[in-house]
Order: structure tokens, then C-alpha cells, then sequence
């Protein structure tokens, strides 16, 4: 694993471990929150580093003591049962028949019926918090969120910590242009002050070094410098979103265009994509999304 510059000692919490060196995010730990299949999880263990999953749906969850046996076994993954929250405690989860739209946001459980026809059943589940996360597993390197309507309540927990991770990844709002300019400026004021906008549509052609490995459809991807793209300034973000935003007024999942430029657009062969913003800390003495190992 990492040589540390700083020696530290670390003690095992519920599979985890916790960096007792008092400063500083833990090198090799990522949090995959919102770990459905473990899609990202199996390419962040390929990479060497720790994870710290988080799943809400209990059939997830099942599914996932049985294909990583293994290294839940030897503590290189701590897979935490539990949605999250603003707050810990019980909530409804709506398991969705289409397992990646599992949500605890009501108004996303009815956007899936009314959008896609896609049912969802309610069931209660625990919740977790990203502050009481980061307390009982330290800092990560990196955390990707993607949890259908509440990446940034994730976001805003990273503020109960003085340390932040390097990087951080959500999936972008497409529904609100200023929803989508509160993530940026949130993300700002955390210190990320770098970021890319990346195509999940095109994931499954990304390559990372160092690992054999095929990216299935719906996962997050290469993250860091390893992510396609080049790093921008928020300004820059957002300039780069509004014309996105202008494609889903014309072929996104709920247009508004008049019916001939949705037709036009269709001909031409506009097509609305979806899109992940990831977010860099520069001022971080971090790597590049590199290896752990």
C-alpha cells in the first residue's frame, strides 16, 4: 500500500479503519456511496485502495456480501447498510424496479413513475450521515456520490470536517440550471476549485492505467486527472453546463422546445446526455486518481 509521509495508526472499526494521524484525508480510502452493484467498488479494489461502500437496498446489500466475499473478509471493503441522510435514524427507501433509481427523495420516486413508468416500493431502512462517515472512517481520498437526489446532501456533510477529500464526484442536476449552479457554488465553498463535466454515456470506452478493466454502463468511471476532460474553474463549469442545459430544453428527458425543433433536433441527430461533475481541491497534495497499490 501508500508509505505515508506521516506515520500513523489505524484501528479497526466495523471492517473500517480509522487514520489517527490527526490531520490529512487517508490516501488509499475511497467512499463509494451509493455502491448499488458495486460497479465502482470493484475498479477502486482493483486500484489498491480501501473502500467504504454505502447501500440502502437491502437486496443490494445481499447480493454484494456474497460477490465480495472476499475482501469484506479481509477488511479491504466495509460495506455500510444504510441509506444516506441529512440525519441517522430510520427513513423510507424506495426500491425501484429499476435498481439504479432506488432513492429516499419522494419527489425522485415519483419522477421515476410519472417520467419513466418505472413503480417503486417503499420499504424502511437506517440511515447513516456523511459526517458521522467521516468520524468513523476518516477522510477519504476521494468520494463519489450517486444517490438519485441526494448527492449533495453528501456534499454539504463534507463541511463538519475541517480536512476534505481530494476529490469529490456527484451526478449533476438536469432538471434546474440553478440547482445545478448551487452544486458548483457549494462545492466552491468546500475549496474545490476545479472541475470537469463528464459524459456518462461514454463511459464504457474509458480506460484507466495500471488495471484491466471493462466500465459497465451506468458506472461513474475514471475519477482525478484519469477522468476525460480537462480541469475548469467554476465559471467555466457553468458555461460549459448551460449549453448542455440548452440540449435538454430540445432532447432531454423532459423538453421544452416546440414540438418541430424537438422533431428537427431528433433528425439532426441531437442527443441528450447525462453528466457527472467531479471536483478537485487543487491546493490538496493529491495524485492523480493513480493506483493506491
Amino acid at each position: 500500500m501508500l508509505n505515508w509521509d506521516l506515520q500513523c495508526r489505524s484501528e479497526q472499526i466495523g471492517g473500517g479503519r480509522v487514520d489517527q494521524r490527526g490531520s490529512g484525508y487517508q490516501p488509499d480510502l475511497i467512499f463509494d456511496i451509493g455502491f448499488h452493484r458495486g460497479e465502482d467498488t470493484e475498479f477502486y479494489l482493483k486500484k489498491g485502495f480501501r473502500v467504504v461502500a454505502v447501500e440502502g437496498n437491502p437486496a443490494l446489500c445481499a447480493e454484494a456480501r456474497e460477490k465480495f466475499a472476499g475482501p469484506l473478509a479481509d477488511g479491504r471493503l466495509t460495506l455500510v447498510e444504510k441509506a444516506l441522510a441529512r440525519e441517522p435514524g430510520p427513513v423510507t427507501f424506495y426500491v425501484n424496479e429499476s435498481s439504479v433509481w432506488g432513492t429516499i427523495d419522494p419527489l425522485w420516486a415519483e419522477r421515476n413513475l410519472t417520467r419513466f413508468q418505472a413503480a417503486s416500493e417503499p420499504i424502511t431502512v437506517q440511515a447513516t450521515t456523511m459526517p458521522d462517515l467521516l468520524e468513523a472512517f476518516g477522510v477519504p481520498y476521494y468520494v463519489k456520490l450517486d444517490i438519485e437526489g441526494f448527492d449533495m446532501v453528501g456534499v454539504e456533510g463534507l463541511a463538519s470536517s475541517e480536512t476534505r477529500p481530494a476529490y469529490v464526484s456527484i451526478e449533476s442536476d438536469k432538471d434546474s440550471f440553478k440547482g445545478l449552479k448551487y452544486e458548483i457554488s457549494t462545492l466552491s465553498s468546500l475549496g474545490y476549485d476545479r472541475f470537469k463535466v463528464v459524459p456518462q454515456s461514454k463511459v464504457t470506452g474509458q480506460v484507466s492505467g495500471g488495471v484491466d478493466h471493462s466500465f459497465a454502463h451506468g458506472s461513474s468511471g475514471c475519477f482525478g486527472d484519469e477522468a476525460p476532460g480537462r480541469w475548469m474553474t467554476a465559471d467555466e463549469a457553468i458555461e460549459a453546463y448551460r449549453s448542455i442545459f440548452f440540449t435538454y430544453a430540445i432532447a432531454g428527458d423532459d423538453p421544452v422546445a416546440p414540438r418541430w425543433v424537438r422533431s428537427l433536433a431528433w433528425w439532426l441527430g441531437v442527443r441528450a446526455d447525462w453528466y457527472d461533475t467531479h471536483a478537485w481541491r487543487s491546493s490538496a497534495s493529491a495524485g492523480s486518481g493513480e493506483s493506491a497499490a
